[in-house]
């Protein structure tokens, strides 16, 4: 399987997330510059965590017209599976691939801990892996997690089956404690918590390697 992981200023999780990748696909995925214009061939397109730009403006709000954006906009509505993580889900909010917004935490503050999810929906390529009720344990770093939609929305992403995870408690006062969205045909995935650092038993789990072997073996 190939992948491609994004790479803005700022961004901190594009090495853990291609180690991740690497590891449950025996390949190493291609790292795009921001300021690129153009993707490689791929499979998997990752957006990965950290404060791209400095989350100046709004999170995410730079970054999602960087050059690099219009190509992964392009590709992602073209159908190839897109996966943004914390600032990458923000990314994808601010490009108009998923609906809804990542406001502060409720609480003000930063959050960063291992947190439990339930896994909602499987029908993706991104929860192949899982069944639909199972708990997966991944690390919440972020400051602008608390997911927000209208009720509109909210309804018929739940109506839809586009909740993928959900916070089993409240972590950062997300709307219906949600923690990942998938867009209409489940190619594209916004995930608030990082997979990615929970990948080594020494360190917060070994939860987070089931899901980048379900991409894995999803896309082939």
């Amino acid at each position: 399987m190939k992948s491609c992981v994004i790479v803005f200023p700022g961004t901190n999780s594009e090495r853990d997330v291609a180690v991740s990748l690497e590891a449950a696909s025996g390949v190493k995925p291609d790292m795009v510059w921001h300021a690129d214009t153009d993707l490689p061939e791929t499979d998997l397109i990752v957006v990965p965590g950290g404060f791209a730009h400095g989350d100046y403006l709004r999170a995410g709000a730079m970054s999602a017209r960087s050059h690099i954006m219009q190509a992964v906009v392009d590709k992602a509505k073209a159908g190839t599976p897109t996966l943004g993580i914390c600032n990458g889900f923000q990314v994808l909010c601010e490009a108009g691939l998923l609906p809804g917004a990542l406001m502060r935490n409720a609480s003000l503050n930063f959050v960063c801990k291992p947190v439990d999810m339930r896994v909602e929906a499987t029908d993706s390529p991104f929860t192949k892996g899982f069944e639909a009720g199972d708990y997966v344990s991944y690390v919440a770093s972020h400051h602008d997690g608390n997911y927000f939609a209208d009720d509109e929305t909210l309804n018929r992403l739940e109506g839809e089956g586009r909740v993928a995870f959900r916070y089993v408690a409240g972590v950062n006062g997300a709307a219906r404690n949600i923690a990942g969205v998938l867009n209409e045909t489940g190619a594209i995935l916004g995930l608030m918590p990082h997979p990615e650092r929970a990948t080594a038993p020494q360190n917060a789990g070994d939860d987070g390697t089931q899901f980048f072997k379900g991409i894995v073996e999803a896309l082939g």
